[in-house]
């Protein structure tokens, strides 16, 4: 059986202790790996690997640093096929689309090397004569990157690539869910020829994740998962006032307005919400349809959930993988039947299935309230739940009344409509015509509860800098 070992100062380490964790296959419950658990002394040499090496990667011309990301860049790709085998026995994706995760990390790789030349300070006018305010840009130090299970290598790149483009160094830790790839990437840093320390990656227990993110020298942490998770970053962050980065809950709502493409709506709804099993941050979570056409487009939100099949997507890559493991399953479950309790209707789904793995069935629920629970909390499932209503500003309103604001989603063909809910939306995206994906040229941030900071594109790569101004008096 597979056993990873933790990479830490360019090199796989020998275990310092017994420690494993198990890795999973959700589609069928069996093991399929063990992970060499970091012991508290191996992540905290780690950071220190990370900081001796920043001394010199930082005062690298930022040129310099772009070619050992685009030799990066090229190492994934072709680790490509071997990182995607790992992902999708840990994962339940299939082979292909865990395969193309990795060739993904890899062009957002070379988006971000790209920045060399454009990380760009400012010159200020002074209110004294004869003087200059220079702003620069300057990176933070050791970042701890906390990645989750859902989108773990692409996660993985969506972090390391800005902070190391902007002179940082790094300290992994991947989802314990999801950590095989990780070390699949170890080698392609290995084989990039990274220097030694710019980039670590361990596997660790939570008790170990507060002592190396709490460690005096890692100056930036950065968190794609939980509010709960969140919560407890921000509490790491205390010990240093590290800087937070922290993309958390997501309850996307889905306006529906009477003139939309209702048979496109419908199709792609149900395509967010059933990839990967609804477990992305920016999956259709709540749906709010105009009452003229309430009953039709839930018809069409039935006919196509109703046709996806669960399944092992190894042997069968059409059908709709597992939920990350049993918790998560029975977690989802009870939400779906305390709302059928509170008198929302069951249309489909929300039976656990027999057999092997952690599957559960689309479920889509209608006669939904604003105030139930399955409107008001993230499923992170393939869980639909509609809500009627009758004007524009009475949908606005339910979406914004809500503790996330992550991402939205309307579908119309008035252009008057689409601006009302672009300028009123409380969400760091709007998405017009079309479910979320996410470009990594534009800005991954949340409002509320939803995170601080953010990822992607300039001002996702700025997230990894500091400023010092420089006042010259001449």
């Amino acid at each position: 059986m597979r056993l990873d070992r933790n990479f830490a100062n360019g090199r796989f380490i020998e275990p310092a202790s017994d420690e494993r964790i198990a890795v999973l296959n959700p589609a069928t419950g069996a093991v399929i790996a063990h992970v060499s658990g970091a012991t508290e002394a191996e992540a905290l040499a780690a950071v220190d690997a990370a900081a001796s090496a920043q001394k010199a990667w930082r005062k690298l011309p930022a040129v310099e640093r772009a070619v050992h990301l685009h030799k990066l860049a090229d190492a994934l790709t072709e680790c490509a096929p071997a990182i995607g085998a790992a992902l999708a026995l840990e994962s339940g994706k299939s082979v292909a689309d865990a395969t193309n995760e990795a060739i993904y990390a890899g062009q957002i790789t070379r988006y971000h090397a790209e920045w060399a030349r454009r990380i760009e300070g400012e010159v200020i006018p002074s209110d004294s004569p004869d003087e200059n305010l220079v702003l620069h840009r300057e990176p933070i130090g050791v970042v701890a990157c906390l990645i989750p299970f859902n989108y773990p290598v692409y996660t993985f790149m969506r972090k390391v690539a800005p902070a190391l483009i902007a002179g940082n160094t790094v300290v992994v830790r991947p989802s314990n869910n999801t950590p095989s790839s990780a070390f699949e990437i170890a080698k392609a840093v290995q084989q990039a020829g990274m220097p030694a320390g710019v980039v670590n990656i361990l596997a660790m227990s939570h008790a170990t994740a507060e002592a190396f993110c709490t460690h005096p020298k890692v100056g930036m942490i950065t968190l794609t998962g939980s509010v709960g998770a969140g919560r407890k970053v921000l509490d790491y962050c205390k010990a240093n006032i590290a800087k937070p980065s922290l993309e958390l809950g997501g309850k996307t709502p889905a306006i529906i307005e009477a003139d939309a493409d209702l048979e496109k709506a419908a199709r792609e709804l149900v395509a967010s919400k059933t990839t990967h099993c609804g477990q992305l941050c920016t999956a259709i979570e709540r749906v709010y349809v105009q009452e003229s056409v309430h009953d039709r487009f839930v018809a069409l939100l039935k006919k196509h959930m109703s046709a996806v099949e669960c399944g092992d997507r190894g042997t069968q890559p059409s059908l709709m993988g597992p939920l990350v493991n049993e918790a998560s399953r029975q977690s989802i479950h009870a939400m779906v039947e305390r709302a059928v309790a509170d008198g929302a209707t069951l249309e489909t789904g929300g039976k656990v299935p027999a057999g092997d793995g952690f599957f559960y069935p689309p479920t889509l629920l209608t006669n939904c309230r604003q105030d139930m629970e399955i409107i008001q909390e993230e499923t992170f499932g393939p869980i639909m739940p509609v809500v009627k209503y009758r004007t524009l500003d009475e949908a606005l309103e339910m979406a914004n009344d809500h503790q996330f604001g992550l991402s939205s989603v309307l579908y119309t063909e008035n252009y008057r409509a689409a601006m009302k809910i672009a300028n009123g939306i409380e969400a760091g995206e709007l998405y017009v015509n079309r479910t979320p994906a996410d470009p990594y040229q534009g800005f991954h941030a949340g409002w509320k509860r939803s995170g601080l900071g953010g990822d992607d594109g300039k001002h996702g790569m700025l997230e990894f800098t500091q400023t010092r101004l420089v006042v010259m008096k001449y």
